[in-house]
């Protein structure tokens, strides 16, 4: 169930109303440490602080009068769960979340904010797929996964439509990944709009099962990753939709420690002045922390997120 141009471009015109057409920043400190003319794609910027809410919006927004009325439920650690969230309240559809009891503090308080009922589960011990599945088997909803599905990966790749749009061609372009959502949908998105553009996802180190995956072209499932970045706990890539939409379409795999990504965190937060959570800084931390070489080239960097836990954040600066 690979993923089409034609998909993400309809997606586009879908979303184009409610989701921010966020700005695309430059750094001269940057392009300098790294050789490269570097383009920030700055999903920090969208609407609830991420790009989940491109896909979610339009998952929603092709729900029936039927649907829209018995409502949606769907397991996220945070981003999506705030996500779908804040697309139901717009589009006037109840949602019910499953999220981890140790789920960011920030990101609860915003999903419940938006008017989501909440139902934690311990993800030690429940599997939040399961409980998701059975709540809306129980209630008639509509389940809204995080990514493995054709509605939210072609809204998640207008990332890239709109990053190549206003930047123009690239040569790379450096995604975030977790379950994949974002990253096929922009690796589709930017083969069409510039052909030898290589597109590169980016995994915490302790959740690189989409390498591996990648790497032996079959699908590899791990247990829960233990990253400082939440939004790439995941599992596994998703077999329906990303996983095979990334084989044919994404160039290759980068991975980075936690120790790094606080880095690049902290140093995005003091050089470019802009708040970014952990998973959203992946795919600039390869970048800084010189993992591919990106001289005379110019790089397209995905900044996904910036739903930081800022207290949480602060305890764990260290003398640099």
């Amino acid at each position: 169930m690979a993923l089409t141009y034609a998909e993400v471009a309809a997606a586009h015109e879908r979303i184009r109303a409610e989701a921010r057409r966020t700005p695309v920043l430059t750094s001269t400190t940057i392009d300098a440490r790294t050789g490269a003319t570097v383009h920030f794609k700055c999903e920090n910027f969208q609407r609830m602080g991420a790009f989940k809410f491109r896909g979610a919006y339009h998952a929603l927004s092709q729900l029936d009068a039927d649907q829209r009325s018995r409502g949606v439920v769907a397991f996220s650690s945070g981003n999506h769960a705030q996500a779908v969230a804040l697309a139901g309240r717009l589009l006037g559809v109840p949602a019910v979340i499953v999220m981890p009891e140790d789920a960011p503090k920030v990101k609860l308080e915003a999903t419940r904010g938006y008017g989501a009922q909440i139902v934690t589960y311990d993800p030690r011990r429940d599997d939040r797929q399961k409980i998701a599945a059975a709540l809306a088997d129980e209630r008639g909803m509509t389940l809204i996964p995080p990514y493995d599905d054709p509605h939210i990966a072609a809204g998640q790749g207008t990332t890239a439509k709109e990053l190549i749009e206003d930047a123009g061609p690239l040569d790379l372009l450096l995604v975030p990944c977790g379950g994949g959502g974002l990253l096929s949908g922009c690796a589709v998105a930017a083969k069409h709009l510039a052909p030898r553009c290589r597109v590169v996802g980016v995994e915490p180190a302790a959740g690189d099962d989409g390498a591996r995956s990648f790497r032996s072209r079959s699908l590899v499932t791990i247990a829960t990753p233990d990253t400082i970045a939440d939004g790439a706990r995941t599992t596994s890539l998703g077999p329906r939709v990303t996983f095979p939409t990334i084989l044919e379409t994404v160039d290759g795999f980068l991975t980075v420690t936690d120790e790094e990504l606080l880095r690049a965190m902290f140093y995005l937060w003091e050089r470019m002045k802009i708040v970014v959570e952990p998973t959203g800084a992946l795919a600039a931390c390869a970048l800084l922390e010189g993992k591919l070489d990106a001289r005379g080239l110019k790089v397209g960097v995905v900044i996904s997120g910036g739903n930081v836990d800022l207290g949480s954040a602060a305890a764990r600066l260290v003398p640099r």
